[in-house]
């Protein structure tokens, strides 16, 4: 074996990392050598530049629990789950587009009925959501299970609320002729957590730490590719600079404002209120793997 210097070391690791049988693996571990000596190559960090990474990426670890990742935050904001998400959505055109999950997801939401209020007395103005959930031909998709997830009105999550109990998600299903109802409330645009190390990187920038108002979901159906993706309230102040890079144009829909009434759902509202309409189309699994 050579004794390594600084001009033949990523070649010798290289040549080590060799010895793996998975060949995806393999793959892997090749390319995150190559990458990660030249980042350092590039660089050329101080041993404690390199100390205070590790440090960093530790805290990243430290800061996740069941209801928090802090990982999944760091991934959002450096853009690479956006990418990730488009190398393994690789949809057709007419198809709603996915964008990411995000770390606030908590699954095993619970059911609620089809127009059932998922707010259930969360702070926000009463914000009603409807629409279909067809195919590629326009045919209706029934028994669709769609999960939304959201902030309430003062833009914080269930994690970040001192709750015992499921607080602004449920599960929904799409009736017989695709349709789906929803009441919430209007989500509003809110800063990611800044009280992590991410938000201690973000101390150090100028970037924007701020999320657009969106509603989160997840549809699934038997047949057809899952689709995870929001909807963005148009004229947001945050659109355009999304901290995680997940507006895009076809997810962007109205939240149209009404005076007190009759809600779609027959409700009589007692104070301002806003409907949403948008159809989610989803794409069969086939067509889903012909297109990647």
């Amino acid at each position: 074996m050579p004794y390594v210097n600084e001009k033949n070391l990523t070649d010798v690791v290289l040549e080590r990392w060799k010895s793996i049988p998975d060949p995806r693996l393999k793959q892997i571990m090749q390319s995150l050598i190559k990458h990660l000596h030249g980042f350092v190559r590039d660089i050329e960090p101080t041993e404690a530049e390199w100390a205070t990474a590790i440090d960093f990426l530790t805290r990243l670890g430290q800061k996740s629990d069941d209801k928090r990742q802090e990982v999944i935050l760091f991934s959002d904001v450096m853009g690479v789950s956006m990418l990730v998400d488009a190398i393994n959505h690789r949809l057709d055109s007419g198809a709603t587009p996915t964008t990411v999950e995000g770390p606030f997801h908590i699954p095993n939401s619970p059911e609620v009925a089809n127009g059932g209020d998922m707010a259930k007395g969360a702070p926000g103005i009463p914000c009603f959501v409807s629409g279909t959930v067809r195919d590629l031909d326009g045919r209706p998709v029934a028994g669709a299970k769609l999960d939304l997830w959201q902030t309430d009105g003062e833009g914080l999550y269930e994690a970040q609320r001192d709750v015992a109990e499921p607080w602004m998600r449920g599960l929904f299903h799409s009736k017989a002729d695709g349709s789906y109802s929803v009441r919430t409330v209007a989500p509003i645009g809110y800063s990611i957590p800044m009280d992590g190390p991410v938000g201690d990187l973000f101390r150090h920038t100028e970037i924007s730490e701020m999320r657009p108002a969106h509603i989160h979901f997840c549809i699934e159906a038997p047949g057809y590719h899952r689709v995870v993706t929001h909807l963005f309230q148009r004229g947001c102040p945050y659109i355009e600079t999304d901290v995680v890079y997940g507006v895009k144009a076809p997810l962007i829909v109205d939240f149209v404002e009404h005076p007190p009434g009759i809600a779609p759902n027959g409700e009589k509202v007692d104070t301002k209120f806003y409907t949403v309409k948008y159809d989610f189309v989803l794409q069969p699994k086939a067509q889903a793997a012909a297109a990647a």
